[in-house]
């Protein structure tokens, strides 16, 4: 697929080789989808200050998340049951991520098991986590993770009930039954339903946690060595909360727009959240990644990173490992061409003032 230019070029092929249900299921936002579009959108109408006659011979893309160096500060997201793409799943992604040297985050809900993830080398692996109503299905999983050499959990914490996501109510989603929650097998699952065939709906909401609050994001802390990342912050006034509870991260997220609609584009919220944060924390963002040039207004806006997820399973599903490896490696072109073209030769030289936004006052010229 050596005619492939950017990363939007995988969606058409993937809804050309995918079964509608699938598709649909990896697409499709909550309700009206207004803030699936925004998420784009919203991009749209932040703009550039390049600074001219800047040395760019030399451009360094690499960043520190958390301790970890990483060749960019483009991430891939936690995106569930990826065999459903291609039957190397999110095992092709963990390979295609290491190669290009940077994290992969495994969903809870994937189709490979933490182990099998881990097997694919020497990657850098966050586990992201539902809390479930039986807190030792939590501790094993966690666990799990730990045992496997995953280095962060990532707390997902706008789940408490699913998102109403008219495709899946109509395509009747449901698990391949040649699939499985892998994470899932050889635990002690309690009261927990053991079947995954009645529809993503129902199988989800008898499992999450709807009572989820803060006591238990500090609980989490106790069970575990490794940092907590909040993913699914929008405002201020939880970020602070986050820092409180003692979060080692915070991840700016509306759930890929799956969960409530009409609320705002995750870059838009994200400036009020590092704000917020005062850099206590790192604040890293996902959502509507689609472009070099969106990582690089997210980073102007403050986030320490950013992370794609409909990117790498439309890619899985056209190319398997090697279109993920394409894609982040498209990513990275097109942020180290922006960052050339906008003066910035280092991550550390992107700063507030080489983007204008909706929001910011009017600037005053000085007279010359």
């Amino acid at each position: 697929m050596e005619q492939i230019t950017n990363v939007m070029e995988y969606e058409p092929i993937a809804k050309a080789i995918l079964p509608k249900m699938v598709y649909d299921y990896y697409a499709s936002g909550a309700e009206d989808q207004w803030t699936l579009q925004e998420n784009r959108n919203a991009f749209s109408r932040i703009l550039f200050r390049p600074r001219i006659l800047v040395d760019v011979s030399n451009i360094e893309t690499t960043t520190t998340i958390l301790g970890f160096k990483i060749s960019m500060p483009i991430m891939v997201a936690p995106t569930a049951m990826q065999k459903m793409a291609h039957p190397e799943g999110e095992c092709a992604t963990a390979r295609a991520t290491s190669a290009a040297g940077t994290i992969m985050t495994l969903s809870s809900w994937a189709t490979s098991s933490v182990e099998e993830v881990a097997s694919t080398g020497q990657g850098i692996h966050f586990f992201q986590l539902y809390a479930m109503k039986d807190r030792n299905v939590v501790v094993q999983l966690v666990k799990r993770a730990e045992r496997a050499g995953f280095k962060a959990i990532v707390l997902t914490v706008d789940t408490p009930r699913l998102g109403r996501r008219e495709a899946d109510i109509k395509n009747r989603f449901a698990l391949p039954p040649h699939l499985t929650l892998k994470n899932f097998e050889g635990l002690d699952l309690g009261k927990i339903n053991r079947t995954n065939d009645s529809g993503l709906a129902s199988y989800v909401a008898g499992q999450v946690d709807r009572s989820l609050s803060w006591k238990d994001v500090q609980w989490l802390q106790t069970i575990t060595q490794l940092p907590i990342i909040v993913k699914g912050v929008l405002t201020a006034e939880d970020a602070k909360l986050v820092i409180e509870a003692g979060a080692a991260g915070i991840i700016v997220s509306n759930h890929g727009a799956r969960q409530l609609d009409y609320v705002p584009a995750t870059v838009m919220a994200l400036e009020e959240v590092v704000k917020a944060a005062q850099g206590r924390v790192p604040v890293l963002m996902d959502g509507g990644i689609r472009r070099g040039t969106d990582a690089f207004k997210a980073l102007a806006l403050g986030a320490a990173g950013v992370f794609i997820g409909r990117p790498v399973v439309f890619s899985l599903a056209a190319d398997g490992e090697l279109g993920v490896r394409k894609v982040l490696q498209m990513l990275h072109d097109e942020l180290e061409l922006t960052m050339a073209l906008s003066g910035c030769r280092t991550v550390k030289d992107i700063t507030r003032n080489h983007v204008v936004t909706p929001w910011d006052p009017p600037r005053i010229t000085p007279r010359l």
